[in-house]
């Protein structure tokens, strides 16, 4: 069953979290140790993301420098298929033009169809950290919905090429996109937000995950703003539990988020990171049993550097 439709038909609120690849040449236990904490809520999903490379600089025996292009977390179809194999869960690899091309992205394609994973979540992504502004990779996509039309014509047995498979798998690939209640940071305005939003829907994403969001009133309007565009698809919020003082200035520059006055101010009195440790997790408590208390179909979590804060989120929650 698709990962659209285990949300569709969760019969209550669901739960799925998302986590990172392991760094280049760490091993995958750590992954392994991540969902072995949380598979007891019984995940419908599991995303793993995808990064792209970067330039960094290294060091040459003649004790100069080279700028080389280097992917910190490489790996995310073989780590989607150790997860779907061990565990039994769906497993929903990121694909993601920033940084790739479309052939490479057709190469994933086939990969993933050849160890039947066929979730997918299709987002631009992050621009590249040297970069004043996103820019595609050379042969590559700007913006998410190219992406998907790719992922559509693959669907119908196409390669890039315009050339026809020999055999089209009956096993089609299902998608998500991202959405933003507090918009964008590169959309002028709301409205030219949600008119992106509705196009990718149309273009065929079965759902739809938020970035993460600590105000529920927000998310509550962004869905009826969407459901007055005509979008009818299931919106699944996106939550994280702060865990570090040094959060209340890295998720708004980062995430382009805004974090309410209430929350700054309990997390400002806390004389320690344990302490807002918990700050963090009473507060996504209680975000997630009033979306919960809604009927929101399923609710995902951001889990970097908060796998135990998810835990004791979910066993107040689920």
């Amino acid at each position: 069953m698709k990962v659209a439709d285990l949300i569709k038909n969760s019969g209550s609120t669901g739960f799925s979290f998302e986590i990172l690849p392991p760094l280049k040449g760490s091993s995958i236990e750590k992954s392994f140790k991540a969902i072995d904490t949380l598979r007891e809520f019984a995940p419908l999903y599991i995303n793993i993301t995808t990064h792209r490379s970067e330039l960094v600089y290294k060091d040459t025996p003649d004790g100069l420098f080279r700028r080389v292009s280097e992917r910190s977390r490489p790996g995310t179809v073989a780590v989607a298929a150790a997860i779907k194999n061990k565990y039994q869960i769906p497993t929903v690899p990121h694909l993601i033009c920033s940084g790739f091309t479309a052939l490479e992205t057709e190469y994933a394609l086939i990969d993933l169809n050849f160890l039947g994973i066929c979730d997918l979540l299709i987002l631009r992504g992050d621009k590249a950290k040297h970069e004043n502004r996103f820019i595609a990779a050379s042969g590559g996509y700007e913006h998410a919905i190219e992406l998907e039309q790719q992922v559509n014509r693959f669907n119908e047995g196409y390669f890039i090429d315009g050339t026809r498979m020999d055999l089209v798998s009956t096993r089609q690939f299902s998608y998500g996109v991202a959405g933003y209640p507090e918009k964008h940071d590169e959309s002028p305005n709301p409205d030219e937000d949600m008119k992106w939003l509705k196009a990718k829907v149309d273009a065929g994403a079965d759902y739809i995950v938020t970035q993460m969001f600590f105000d529920n009133e927000k998310f509550f309007s962004f869905v009826d703003r969407c459901r007055a565009a005509g979008i009818t698809v299931p919106i699944v919020p996106g939550l994280k539990p702060i865990s570090k003082a040094s959060q209340l200035t890295l998720l708004p520059r980062v995430f382009h988020v805004d974090i309410p006055d209430m929350l700054v101010r309990e997390i400002v009195k806390c004389k320690d990171d344990s302490q807002v440790k918990q700050v963090g997790i009473d507060w996504c408590t209680a975000q997630s049993l009033e979306l919960k208390a809604k009927g929101v179909p399923s609710i995902h979590y951001y889990s970097l550097m908060a796998v135990d804060s998810v835990y004791q989120v979910a066993k107040s929650v689920y």
